[in-house]
């Protein structure tokens, strides 16, 4: 299943994508950096700020710093990470930057239900933006 996260809100993605990636499917998202954080923008930095700074440098924990790992992070904590089901699970997930040769004339879907067009105000970040921030500060 290849998806295009564009627009989409990021936990309602992560969530749907999880879901699909436990019954075995196996899932590319596309255009990872343009999906997008709702809230003001102050406070989304401000939280993964404080998880980039938790811990010593050597020993984590290792927070991304660039949108299609971030996503895929996001993505890491709805699954049982600790588990084999869903570290098997976690396997089957791919994110990309942009679109890749390879799927340009592939068949990309779209999730409805994590669509910005549902958000009633209009704060949100994407995690191009978010993750140009964070290396910034």
């Amino acid at each position: 299943m290849i998806i295009d996260a564009k627009n989409s809100i990021v936990g309602r993605l992560a969530s749907e994508v999880a879901k699909k990636a436990i019954l075995g499917e196996e899932i590319i998202i596309l255009n990872s950096e343009q999906a997008v954080i709702s809230g003001p923008k102050e406070v989304i930095l401000k939280k993964y700020k404080a998880q980039s700074d938790r811990g010593e440098p050597f020993h984590g924990p290792f927070m991304p710093k660039t949108p299609h790992l971030l996503l895929k992070r996001i993505i890491r904590g709805m699954l049982p990470y600790k588990f084999d089901k869903g570290r098997t699970a976690f396997k089957r997930i791919k994110c990309y930057i942009g679109i890749p040769e390879e799927f340009k004339n592939s068949k990309i879907e779209t999730i409805k239900e994590a669509n910005i067009s549902r958000l009633q105000i209009l704060k949100y970040t994407t995690l191009k933006e978010l993750c140009n921030m964070i290396k910034q500060r």
